[in-house]
């Protein structure tokens, strides 16, 4: 029997079971963590398997991030309008349905559209986990429940790649790299029956409003700048692909002034105006999304390096990152315990640390020859690990630390959102630097020479942003506000 938690007056009660109900919570979250690092590890195989081009291989990633930074916002305020429990559970169909599509694919269109639907499903999963905890937990328990949210990321984060070179060096019944897929139709269907039982049903508020103008045009603007920096290699960059990405301008200038007009009619925004001309915010947020943006393109080039270019084998592969995940389980356990002291510094070591281990990256493969020693990688992917960790908190408590509390949740989204949209365009920015450079080889055999060039390119977009981001994050905030933050 359902049993709803909402009192007459509006308000919460504590949830008797909400131990079990976060358990439920984080087996979703780990399913939807979990999928980004095991495919990183699987590309390859997906390439060679369905005789994908590389800019195929570029939309199985960014088709993921884009419908997950554009669903952030929006599908967050379904779940206010309609129950978040409602919305959770449909999001965890969702992405339980496309995992399965994607498990089937007959061909890489099809995968990059089923992998469209997983972001989708993720994007209504993600905003209501952190308000179904909210509700459910006393306040004196909130900070024990939050922090698990952390450790779990921290663990799909370190087991992701080996998972996932387990489950293709297995070829369970000849299926390759499809169980990394499949493998979570079964997490799902336990997570939709144990959220119906023990996640509580919370009533929605129906006058809250969708911005559906500004979705199509934020997705619009988007998609202007992606599509083409990820075609137009594949046809020899023709005058559409500048045209596009010059169009993006205008674009996002009709999304700013239809933010205006909604608030002028006091009607919903997906970025709320009083955000968009909050400098603070705008200005942690930019910085935040080009911090985020070299990683997910850099994990793409190097397993395309690791298993394409020298033939290492998907576990191998996702054996030879483990350190940089470990190295980003342990530093977040520690910045988390300096909460928001010495913010800029965290961040400004962090990024430092990261642009110094690819330029350790660089000389190292620059030095590689026919055979690849992988222990050489362990050095400077710890400390890449170690520095992403050192600056993921207190980025995002610098790009939220001038936000009056009425904004606070539409804030936190807004920094995710944008987040998820550096990662796209870091994905196409880095996996343009790489496969330009293989294709110097002119149709040829592609030796070990070529990938060693093309890591060492696409290395440098990863140096640049971080080292931006160490210049950029002491304009972020006055010294003043900093301190009265402490």
């Amino acid at each position: 029997m359902r049993a709803t938690i909402t009192r007459a007056d509006g308000h919460h009660q504590h949830h008797e079971r909400r131990w079990i109900a976060m358990a439920v919570l984080l087996i979703a979250g780990f399913m939807n963590l979990i999928d980004v690092t095991i495919v990183n590890v699987a590309l390859p195989s997906l390439q060679s398997g369905l005789g994908a081009t590389s800019s195929q291989i570029e939309w199985v990633v960014a088709a993921y991030i884009l419908a997950f930074a554009i669903g952030l916002l929006p599908l967050g305020r379904l779940g206010d309008m309609l129950g978040r429990r409602r919305i959770f559970l449909l999001g965890v169909g969702a992405f339980t349905v496309a995992s399965t599509l994607c498990g089937l694919a007959p061909d890489i269109n099809t995968l990059i559209a089923a992998r469209l639907l997983q972001g989708i499903g993720g994007a209504m999963m993600t905003p209501q986990t952190l308000a179904i905890a909210q509700v459910i937990f006393p306040p004196k328990e909130r900070a024990a429940a939050f922090a698990l949210f952390g450790v779990t990321a921290g663990l799909a984060a370190v087991s992701g790649p080996l998972i996932g070179g387990l489950l293709i060096n297995a070829d369970l019944m000849g299926l390759t790299w499809r169980p990394i897929f499949l493998v979570n139709i079964p997490v799902g269907l336990f997570a939709i029956a144990a959220g119906l039982r023990f996640i509580p049903v919370m009533e929605g508020n129906r006058d809250v409003g969708i911005d559906l103008g500004g979705i199509v045009l934020a997705a619009l603007a988007l998609l202007l700048v992606v599509f083409p920096l990820i075609e137009g290699r594949e046809f020899g960059w023709p005058a559409w692909s500048f045209a596009m990405m010059i169009a993006a301008v205008p674009a996002a200038w009709l999304f700013a002034r239809w933010q205006f007009r909604q608030a002028s009619a006091g009607a919903p925004q997906l970025l709320p105006v009083s955000l968009m001309t909050n400098v603070g915010f705008m200005g942690g947020t930019l910085v935040t999304s080009l911090f985020f943006s070299a990683v997910p393109g850099f994990f793409l080039v190097l397993a395309v390096f690791l298993q394409t270019g020298y033939g290492l084998t998907p576990l191998q592969s996702g054996l030879t990152t483990v350190p940089f995940s470990l190295g980003v389980f342990v530093s977040s356990m520690v910045s988390g315990k300096l909460g928001q002291r010495w913010q800029r510094q965290r961040i400004f070591i962090g990024s430092v640390m990261l642009s110094g281990a690819m330029l350790w990256l660089q000389a190292l493969v620059s030095g590689l020859g026919d055979t690849l020693d992988t222990t050489q990688f362990l050095p400077p992917l710890l400390i890449a690990g170690l520095g992403l960790g050192a600056a993921v908190s207190p980025l995002f408590q610098l790009a939220l630390a001038k936000v009056p509390d009425r904004d606070a949740g539409s804030a936190s989204g807004g920094v995710q959102s944008f987040q998820q949209v550096g990662g796209a365009l870091g994905v196409a920015i880095t996996g343009h630097l790489f496969f330009t450079s293989l294709m110097g080889a002119g149709g040829a055999v592609i030796g070990k020479d070529f990938y060693i060039t093309a890591l060492d390119t696409a290395l440098y977009y990863g140096i640049f942003a971080y080292g931006f981001t160490a210049l950029a994050v002491f304009f972020l905030q006055p010294p003043a506000v900093a301190e009265k933050a402490r």
